[in-house]
């Protein structure tokens, strides 16, 4: 007989543990942000990052959504990053796939810090992820597997 997963009951595991975390975190007095970022309104994309919010709400992270309309110039979007960056309140930046187009995805990824890439997208992220040299994995690619 084939075992079934309960992936509700295992993603409230996890988010349960994380929570913890997080919340030892707190009491450290380390504050969790992720910054995202939404350019246009391609509805698959507003999903996915409306449930980031989510999880992030019952993970206690604070989630800041940055949602630009899609005539954003690359500069624009350049200078959000940029200053999202140099943020010390912020530890994770996603930049949510497809973008407009007319804006350089490469260039936009690679803008990133890779401390904060949380998709790990950019090229050093990429080379440490090869070698087995890593601080963090893309998020969900590492969350299938968990």
């Amino acid at each position: 007989m084939a075992n079934i997963i309960n992936g509700k009951e295992v993603s409230n595991n996890i988010k349960l543990k994380i929570r913890c975390e997080v919340d030892q975190l707190l009491d450290k007095g380390i504050k969790v942000c992720l910054a995202v970022i939404l350019v246009g309104e391609d509805p698959a994309s507003c999903v996915y990052v409306r449930n980031k919010e989510i999880a992030c709400e019952a993970c206690n992270i604070e989630s800041r959504k940055y949602a630009l309309p899609a005539d954003t110039t690359e500069s624009e979007l350049l200078s959000l990053i940029n200053e999202l960056n140099n943020d010390n309140s912020v530890n994770a930046i996603l930049c949510q796939l497809p973008l407009p187009k007319g804006l350089d995805e490469k260039k936009i990824l690679n803008s990133i810090d890779p401390k904060k890439d949380v998709d790990a997208f950019h090229p050093e992220n990429v080379g440490h992820i090869m070698i087995g040299d890593y601080t963090f994995l893309p998020c969900t690619p590492a969350g299938v597997m968990e």
